[in-house]
C-alpha cells in the first residue's frame, strides 16, 4: 500500500497511519479472497484495487473538505464499500451510512466492518428509492456520495432527496461528466440542487480523466421525489 500512501500525500496532502495501511492491507486481501466465490468487483488484482478502488474513491476528499466528527455521509450504491468505507479508513470519526441493495454485497460489507473494527457505521439493505422516503434518512446528510451507479440525470433522483438543505451531494463520473451534467440541469433543479462545479481527477497509471460533480441542495426535495423504484432510471427527469 506504499503506492496508496504516496498518491494521498502527493495530492490530496494527507497522511495514512501504519494501522490505516494495515486496514487496507486487510480491505484489498478480504475483497480478493470473497471475490473468489462471491462477484463483487472485476477489478482483482492488488494493484488495481490499490488504484482504482482505494486512491479513486479517496480522491472525493479534494472536495469534501474539511470533515468535522459530527457530519453524516451516505454512500448510495456503495456495492463493495466505494467509495464509503476508504472515507470511513481515512477519517474514522465520520457517521458513515452504506446503502445497498443487494444482500450479498452487504454481507460483504457487514464482514468488512467486523474484521476492520470500525465504528459509527450504518448498512442499509434496501433500495434508494424507498430510503429517500424514509423520514430517519430523507434530507438527513451533509454529503451524499455515489460512483458508478447510474446516468447523472437518474443519479440526482436518487441522492438529492437524501441531502439536508445545505449539504451537498458528489458523484463520481467518468469522461462523460460534463455532457451527463448538461442533460441532469434539469432534473437538479426540480429536485431542489444546483451544479456547483466539476473537479477533474487525475490518478497515475489512469489514462482516463475522473470527474467529481458537486451539487449543491438549495431547497427541500418535492415529496413525489423519487419516484418509485424503477421509474427514475426508465424516465429521468
Amino acid at each position: 500500500m506504499d503506492r496508496l500512501r504516496q498518491i494521498v500525500l502527493a495530492q490530496w496532502n494527507l497522511r495514512v497511519t501504519e494501522s490505516q495501511i494495515a486496514q487496507f492491507q486487510r480491505y484489498s486481501d478480504e475483497l480478493i479472497q470473497w471475490n473468489e466465490h462471491t462477484n463483487l468487483t472485476a477489478i482483482t488484482d492488488p494493484e488495481s484495487i490499490e488504484l482504482r478502488h482505494f486512491a479513486d474513491s479517496l480522491s472525493c476528499l479534494l472536495v469534501m473538505r474539511p470533515l468535522s466528527p459530527d457530519l453524516r455521509v451516505i454512500d448510495v450504491g456503495t456495492g463493495a464499500g466505494f467509495p464509503g468505507l476508504p472515507i470511513k479508513i481515512l477519517f474514522p470519526e465520520l457517521r458513515m451510512t452504506l446503502l445497498e441493495a443487494t444482500g450479498k454485497k452487504v454481507a460483504f460489507l457487514r464482514h468488512m466492518i467486523d474484521v476492520l473494527g470500525l465504528k459509527g457505521v450504518e448498512i442499509i439493505n434496501d433500495r434508494v428509492e424507498a430510503v429517500g422516503h424514509d423520514p430517519d434518512h430523507r434530507e438527513a446528510y451533509d454529503w451524499v456520495v455515489a460512483r458508478a451507479v447510474a446516468g447523472l440525470p437518474t443519479l440526482a433522483e436518487y441522492l438529492l432527496p437524501l441531502a439536508r438543505v445545505g449539504g451537498m451531494v458528489l458523484a463520481q463520473k467518468g469522461e462523460s461528466a460534463s455532457q451527463e451534467a448538461q442533460e441532469a440541469e434539469h432534473a437538479i433543479r426540480v429536485l431542489g440542487g444546483q451544479i456547483k462545479q466539476l473537479t477533474p481527477v487525475e490518478l497515475p497509471g489512469v489514462a482516463e480523466t475522473h470527474y467529481l460533480v458537486e451539487i449543491t441542495k438549495l431547497a427541500a426535495t418535492p415529496s413525489g421525489y423519487p419516484r418509485r423504484v424503477g421509474v427514475p432510471s426508465r424516465k429521468p427527469l
